[in-house]
């Protein structure tokens, strides 16, 4: 993703160098680019991470070589390949060894297949979902986009994970009850639009109880999500529309659209973690700053301090 001039999440990172608990212990896979490297170097000197380089020695050490990069100290777990580094980071973390994952130069999807395998992976009760977080001067706070990276077309089940996880995401750095957009093309519940039903079935499962945490109103269209000159425009009352700290995007192509527009064309900075899993999934972009997997990295450890402190 795009270049930023200076560092991505100031408050972000610094809470988790604060956190008083002992940096997560991150599986690092396949870092054999330096960007990939960096971030997660730069994580550990940040006091956030601990990171355990997992992948072909060769590869990883040519890559500290063509960044000046120092790996001296840093655990080293060599594999032949990328696909015995992911299992291997999956091994360790059901071992015990390591609390998060996080990915490097490789593709998400041969990550992923080895963190949702049914018996040796990392699943739980919850569907996966992935989370971006961002920050752009367009908009007046961080706000956070889900799904657009994991699940393709999600069902209404799926999307009430999706948004549950999202709101569990933004609670964990320090929004304490999230404005959620369920957003669709437009606000009004249309038969013939099938995620405006999902918006609304949505809503009431929120009211049931069913999904908690957070402050739900959809459908909405983009516009009435962030802009309250669009909602003054078009009349709307809601406690969401024009402050949205969360949008649920009704597809993968729709989030990802969304979320890398943001990015190249706004100037975003942009941090993402999978949740659902037993352990934080740090699962950024192969084409992200270093910048931002260190704010990846931040990103992971408030949410997995703020799960180890809910009741």
């Amino acid at each position: 993703m795009s270049d930023t001039p200076s560092l991505p999440f100031a408050d972000i990172r610094s809470r988790a160098a604060a956190l008083s608990v002992e940096p997560l212990r991150v599986a690092v896979v396949h870092p054999v680019s330096t960007s990939s490297l960096k971030g997660a170097l730069d994580a550990a000197r940040s006091g956030i991470i601990i990171p355990i380089l997992i992948g072909p020695e060769d590869k990883i050490r040519a890559a500290a070589k063509a960044g000046e990069l120092d790996i001296d100290g840093t655990e080293l777990v060599p594999t032949a390949h990328s696909h015995a580094a992911a299992s291997k980071a999956v091994e360790w973390v059901r071992n015990g060894r390591a609390n998060a994952v996080m990915k490097g130069a490789l593709h998400t999807n041969e990550l992923m297949e080895a963190i949702v395998k049914r018996d040796k992976g990392l699943r739980t009760e919850r569907r996966m979902s992935h989370v971006f977080l961002l920050e752009t001067s367009g908009y007046h706070k961080p706000i956070l986009i889900s799904d657009g990276a994991i699940n393709i077309a999600p069902d209404l089940p799926a999307k009430r994970w999706i948004t549950q996880n999202a709101i569990d995401a933004a609670r964990a750095i320090g929004i304490e009850q999230p404005k959620v957009a369920i957003l669709s093309a437009t606000e009004e519940v249309d038969p013939v639009i099938p995620s405006t039903l999902d918006a609304a079935a949505l809503c009431k499962m929120a009211d049931r109880g069913q999904i908690k945490g957070g402050l739900l109103d959809g459908p909405l269209a983009f516009d009435l999500a962030v802009s309250p000159d669009a909602v003054a425009a078009k009349g709307l009352t809601s406690p969401v529309a024009g402050d949205a700290d969360v949008l649920i995007v009704p597809t993968l192509e729709a989030g990802n659209m969304l979320a890398k527009q943001l990015d190249y064309l706004a100037g975003a900075s942009a941090a993402g973690i999978v949740l659902g899993a037993s352990v934080p999934i740090i699962l950024t972009s192969r084409a992200d700053t270093a910048e931002e997997r260190l704010a990846s990295c931040a990103f992971a450890a408030l949410v997995s301090n703020w799960y180890q402190s809910v009741p």
